[in-house]
């Protein structure tokens, strides 16, 4: 999974890798700009939204650090001209920084709660840097929608234990906070095992292998 560079012609200056990673990267760049614009139109974020980060990812984990930036920006420009600059600044909130991120921990062998811990917090960010960006472009507060929603789950919780009191906002934001940061946990290491199972059908990889509970759980042990 991680092509190593070959000399090429002499006085060329090139590798002979070099053709096959600008490929690549223009490929799943390109695959990264489909899916992101098929759950736009067509309505299937919920079902493709654990593929986003992964074209940038694989990018990262074959051809390196270059390649994986070069794919985020390819990425973004391809969203720009395609639906608007707004849509392809969405997408590096999100998706962009949390896929290089796991194609440097993937590539590096590093450890999944290491990267769990890592995604997590990016996609944490990520969620909050969407809300105030799309707040910015509607020209809508939509931090509002968000505080009541999480204002209502705490008065729901508050209810369901007999807790006679009204949420505070030091409440609302360590709910709101723990509430993505919840979502984010369980995404990043959804990403990571659907990662892990199509790395393996596909060859040897430098991606760590998951923790013994979790190769229990997938029927591995």
């Amino acid at each position: 999974m991680t092509p190593k560079e070959t000399p090429g012609r002499p006085g060329s200056g090139l590798p002979r890798t070099a053709p096959l990673a600008m490929v690549e990267t223009a490929f799943l760049a390109s695959t990264a700009s489909l899916l992101w614009i098929a759950s736009f139109y067509l309505g299937l974020t919920p079902f493709l939204r654990l593929f986003f980060p992964l074209p940038l990812a694989l990018a990262y984990l074959r051809w390196g650090r270059r390649a994986g930036w070069m794919t985020l920006v390819t990425t973004t420009l391809l969203l720009a001209v395609l639906m608007g600059p707004p849509r392809g600044l969405v997408y590096i909130c999100r998706y962009g920084f949390l896929g290089v991120a796991l194609g440097y921990f993937w590539r590096s062998g590093r450890g999944w709660g290491l990267t769990v811990a890592v995604g997590t917090v990016l996609s944490t960010v990520g969620f909050f840097a969407q809300i105030a960006l799309l707040s910015l472009l509607s020209g809508e507060d939509l931090w509002v929608y968000v505080v009541n929603q999480v204002s209502q789950l705490l008065a729901n919780l508050l209810d369901f234990f007999g807790i006679l009191a009204q949420p505070q906002p030091l409440w609302i934001s360590v709910g709101m906070l723990a509430t993505v940061a919840g979502f984010s946990v369980l995404y990043v290491a959804v990403v990571q095992v659907v990662a892990w199972v199509l790395l393996e059908r596909l060859g040897p990889h430098p991606m760590a292998a998951p923790p013994a509970w979790v190769q229990v759980i997938l029927g591995l042990e």
